[in-house]
């Protein structure tokens, strides 16, 4: 399915932080009169700032999309494919079941929910996270702060004191975006997303000792069939006489025929009414869904999540 484009989303969101975050460099710089632990630095709008790396951001939503998975599935591969599971992507050796079938659709298939969202060593990835930037640099608040390491067996200092730096106001702007995906895993990250909202988990260094606490304003959502066009009030896919209602949210398994969204394992039917109806894309080909402000996005997800209630078989 990475040769062809079904279906695409684009979530706009701006992360602001609760309290002191930290994505550490993950080296000590050289100049004495910085702390020892800094904040990751890179180029932006003609300077150097801190920023949010696309990485950092895509490891916590995966690891906590992992925990869901396996709080509702297993965290081991069913007998029945179709039993919802999260692998574990450090275990080189659980992916030795893959190493014989040669063909993607089946590899897709047998793989893992969240392997099959966040990519493995077998299949890539669906889910791209871009850096997070400041949405201007005048408005960070960046503080130094000191702290020791105690000993777990003494109760005494192990290591330091040490200096390190966190960030304590600001905002952060990112994008995610998604691609050829399902309606259940677009409901999946929006439960990602409201977790991390609430404060279930949090983003970089010292997250057990309260830093990394993040708010989220989900600002716009874009879904995009780049294959479709609008024709008398319907979204009719090109080269087929496949038609919907242009107020319809589609999942990948939409666009296939039975037998090959059967042989990938996406669900088909895979939709849901929405109240925002479509439109051209740019350039007048194409067509294209847009939420926008919280308030829209959060609608969204939540007709999406409907999609994911019905893959554990609960009401929706």
């Amino acid at each position: 399915m990475h040769k062809r484009f079904v279906n695409h989303c684009t979530i706009e969101f701006t992360l602001t932080p609760c309290g002191p975050i930290l994505i550490k460099s993950g080296k000590e710089g050289a100049d004495p009169t910085k702390p020892q632990m800094e904040f990751v630095e890179t180029y932006h709008q003609g300077g150097r700032s801190i920023y949010l790396p696309g990485s950092s951001l895509k490891g916590a939503l995966r690891a906590h999309a992992e925990r869901i998975v396996r709080t509702v599935g297993s965290d081991r591969k069913p007998s029945d494919p179709s039993d919802l599971w999260a692998s574990d992507p450090l275990d080189l050796s659980s992916y030795q079941y893959l190493d014989d079938i040669k063909d993607t659709r089946e590899l897709y298939r047998l793989s893992s929910f969240t392997d099959q969202l966040f990519g493995s060593i077998a299949i890539a990835s669906r889910l791209r996270i871009e850096d997070a930037y400041p949405a201007d640099k005048t408005q960070l608040k960046i503080e130094e702060r000191n702290g020791v390491a105690i000993d777990r067996v003494y109760g005494s200092v192990a290591v330091g004191p040490f200096d390190y730096q966190v960030c304590t106001s600001g905002e952060f702007r990112a994008k995610l975006h998604l691609k050829n995906f399902t309606l259940a895993q677009l409901g999946l990250m929006g439960l990602v997303l409201r977790d991390l909202d609430d404060g279930w988990f949090g983003l970089g260094f010292a997250k057990s000792r309260g830093m990394g606490l993040v708010n989220i304003n989900l600002n716009k959502a874009v879904v995009q069939y780049p294959g479709c066009v609008l024709e008398a009030d319907q979204i009719k896919a090109i080269g087929s006489n496949q038609l919907w209602l242009k107020t319809l949210l589609l999942g990948a398994g939409e666009f296939l025929e039975p037998n090959e969204a059967e042989r990938y394992g996406f669900p088909k039917p895979d939709r849901q009414e929405t109240p925002v109806a479509g439109s051209p894309m740019d350039l007048g080909f194409g067509v294209q869904l847009t939420w926008s402000g919280q308030e829209q996005v959060t609608d969204l997800f939540v007709r999406a999540v409907k999609s994911w209630s019905r893959l554990l078989g609960v009401a929706a």
